[in-house]
Formats: structure tokens, sequence, C-alpha cells
């Protein structure tokens, strides 16, 4: 028999992101905002399940992205960096 938690803390907490998120959505102004903020919400998300910091991400990001080579664009996604 497997162990199971008496509570599902985890998936609250998770879920609690997305509601709070609902309420924020409603204010993005048209529809390409909206998809705007669905995209930096999965791109902080996915900082977070590689552990990295997202702000940090992020800034060097945008400081570097004008300036770095083409051919190298594999350094600034997530699994580069």
């Amino acid at each position: 028999m497997a162990d199971l938690d008496i509570d599902n803390n985890l998936a609250e907490r998770v879920l609690r992101t997305v509601t709070i998120g609902r309420k924020n959505w409603q204010f993005a102004g048209s529809d390409a905002g909206g998809e705007r903020t669905a995209v930096i919400y999965s791109l902080v998300a996915t900082c977070k399940l590689c552990h990295i910091d997202p702000f940090a991400y992020l800034r060097d990001v945008l400081d570097r992205v004008s300036t770095h080579a083409a051919s190298r664009i594999a350094d600034l996604t997530l699994s580069g960096w």
C-alpha cells in the first residue's frame, strides 16, 4: 500500500497562483496583452521548475540579447544559461 499525504497543500498553493492570475488577466487591456502575460507567467514558472531565479535570468537575458550573436542564441535559453 502506498503512503499518501493527508492533505494536498502543494496542489492548493499552485492553483492559488492561477486564481490570482485570473483576476489580473481581466485587466490585461487586450487579447495581445493577455497573451504576453501568459508568456511571462510561463517563463517565470519554468524558471522556478529549473531552480533559476526568474528576475536574475530575465535581467541577464535582456541585458545581453541586443549584442548577443545570433549563432549562439542557445546560450540565452534556460537550458543554456
